[in-house]
């Protein structure tokens, strides 16, 4: 058909696995969506993960090789979730091809991988969106809104939090997260990058910051094989952690706001206990990824001993009405890559760009840059802009 896309996704670990997902839902919940994705390649260098890929999701063909992707030219557009260090390199050459991507943050290891991929975008004049995913939730366009619109009054003062235990346990794998070549700086470009993008997202940009980062798991046993996720190797030789752990920072906002951003992949008895909380001169708000179509409120002319409330996402709340016909009705984390994917697609087809893109992510590298620089300093650094 004249408004079929063919797409790709290079990479097919769990985050490819929601990306397909993604494609194949899009048009449920957005029918008027001007494209329709087929999926056409999936490429991956594990054997035997491509074609059952294929098999399971109905890719019409597969590649050992993410040199075949580019080269294709019936693929038009790429989904990159590969593991970071293959980011530049990838996003660069199919940019470069002339294919749209969506790629995963953080997109590279360093704010200049994230510059050459979001450069080569724009040189070829293809669209790009990066997987900042929790700004697609309903309740936080609504938070975001609220902010916005002044009822909040000035914002002062503000909290972010990413903690998770996905690599509390001991017997964890030592794979490519946790080296600094492949993996760059652990948690802050896995969790502290969503951090900065929400930040971001809801209060403008970062001035300056001053942080401070610690390896709790200093050593890690190495995995016989391919791995997956976050998979367990006991009794393997074992090998050095030389990332990040945890990092907690104090930010200075452009607008004079005053914040803190903590995250962490070794918190115990934490499991996905990502947020944010947001005071202001009349008001705050507060979200919790756990219960992700709910705001916590406060706002009125009390100041003291002032009542909060809780609201729930519903339809009129970003794009909460593609998936659910009231208010409290539960949207999951896919949810939220299947709104990333509209906004991908909807780019693709009117060449505006929707949704976060790759200056988003110049943006959150060089916000973690600093806080690299800061904890080798211990001094606040300037965030560039």
């Amino acid at each position: 058909m004249e408004n079929d896309l063919n797409v790709a996704v290079v990479g097919f670990g769990w985050m490819g696995r929601v990306h397909a997902q993604a494609y194949s839902r899009v048009l449920h919940h957005f029918p008027d969506l001007p494209v329709r994705p087929r999926l056409r390649t999936v490429s991956e260098d594990v054997p035997g993960r491509a074609e059952a890929a294929a098999a399971q999701y109905g890719f019409a063909g597969t590649a050992r090789d993410w040199r075949e992707v580019a080269a294709d030219p019936a693929v038009r557009a790429v989904s990159i979730t590969t593991p970071n260090f293959l980011h530049r390199e990838i996003g660069v050459a199919m940019a470069e091809a002339g294919k749209h991507i969506w790629i995963e943050k953080p997109v590279g290891l360093t704010t200049a991988d994230a510059r050459a991929v979001a450069d080569a975008v724009e040189k070829a004049g293809v669209q790009g969106a990066v997987g900042f995913n929790y700004r697609n939730a309903p309740a936080v366009e609504t938070a975001r809104a609220l902010i916005a619109s002044g009822e909040l009054g000035t914002v002062t003062h503000v909290r972010f939090r990413f903690l998770s235990d996905y690599a509390a346990h001991p017997d964890g794998a030592l794979t490519w997260r946790y080296e600094r070549e492949r993996g760059g700086s652990g948690v802050l470009g896995d969790l502290a990058s969503h951090g900065v993008d929400l930040a971001r997202h809801l209060l403008g940009d970062i001035a300056s910051l001053v942080a401070d980062t610690a390896v709790f798991l200093p050593e890690r046993a190495r995995p016989a094989g391919a791995t997956a996720g976050h998979t367990r190797a006991a009794g393997g030789a074992m090998g050095p952690v030389e990332n990040e752990d945890h990092v907690s920072c104090l930010l200075r906002f452009a607008s004079g706001a005053r914040g803190v951003l903590e995250a962490c992949r070794v918190s115990v008895g934490e499991q996905n206990n990502y947020g944010f909380e947001v005071h202001g001169t009349k008001g705050a708000v507060s979200w919790d990824f756990r219960r992700m179509g709910e705001l916590r409120v406060s706002r009125g002319t009390a100041y003291q001993d002032q009542p909060v409330t809780t609201l729930y996402a519903g339809p009129g709340d970003g794009d909460y009405a593609a998936f659910q016909p009231g208010a409290a009705n539960s949207m999951g984390y896919d949810d939220l890559k299947v709104i990333e994917c509209h906004r991908f697609l909807r780019s693709v087809a009117d060449g505006t760009p929707y949704g976060a893109g790759p200056r988003d992510a110049v943006a959150s590298a060089a916000a973690l840059d600093a806080m690299l620089e800061s904890a080798r300093s211990g001094t606040w650094v300037a965030v560039a802009p």
